[in-house]
């Protein structure tokens, strides 16, 4: 895994006393299935950042990332 991989995961954040320790956006409370339940609705990056204005656009990568993982079977799904 390249690194710039691994860096954009670090932005992936799993808390037991957070949303059930489902996979949250930074230790925020978003997690990564609103975000791609959004997008996949057809949200555009933008109307979701204005709805969190505390995301960041790099966070959107470390949402795929994360789902590109689960996908390929180098996760085990954890929430």
């Amino acid at each position: 895994m390249p690194a710039a991989h691994d860096s954009l995961l670090g932005r992936i954040t799993i808390d037991s006393d957070v949303r059930f320790g489902k996979p949250c956006i930074r230790g925020h409370r978003i997690t990564v299935q609103e975000i791609l339940e959004r997008l996949s609705s057809g949200a555009s990056q933008q109307q979701i950042l204005a709805d969190f204005p505390q995301l960041e656009p790099d966070d959107f990568l470390a949402v795929y990332a994360d789902a590109a993982e689960l996908a390929a079977g180098s996760k085990v799904s954890r929430g």
